[in-house]
């Protein structure tokens, strides 16, 4: 089972980017997806959610209207786009399925700063 997070980086305030998340191991389009993320010094939170045939969504209040969370199960990835980026956006992001494995992917750094 494993999980791969990329696409991270620097991105500037009002910028975008887009994180992908490349898992196997698992039947993947058997279930939910989220993104995740874990600020310094902060506990890890749930950022968005997408079910696993993609018709439902759900978002953190943070991200919502910023965000969007879709997945391709041809290719069992899922993708986070990141639209409007704030400095408080500053996290490393996980993937995950809902239920969570227990081992979780490296993460990928996002940094968001002028």
């Amino acid at each position: 089972v494993r999980l791969v997070e990329s696409g991270g980086g620097l991105g500037q305030p009002g910028g975008s980017l887009r994180l992908s998340c490349a898992a196997s191991g698992f039947p993947f389009s058997s279930y939910f997806m989220s993104w995740y993320r874990q600020a310094p010094g902060k506990e890890r939170e749930l950022v968005a959610t997408i079910t696993n045939v993609g018709g439902g969504t759900i978002y953190a209040d943070s991200v919502k209207g910023r965000f969007t969370i879709s997945r391709d199960n041809a290719k069992n990835t899922v993708y986070l786009q990141m639209n409007s980026l704030k400095p408080e956006d500053t996290a490393v992001y996980y993937c995950n399925r809902r239920p969570p494995l227990t081992a979780w992917g490296q993460g990928t750094q996002v940094t968001v700063s002028s």
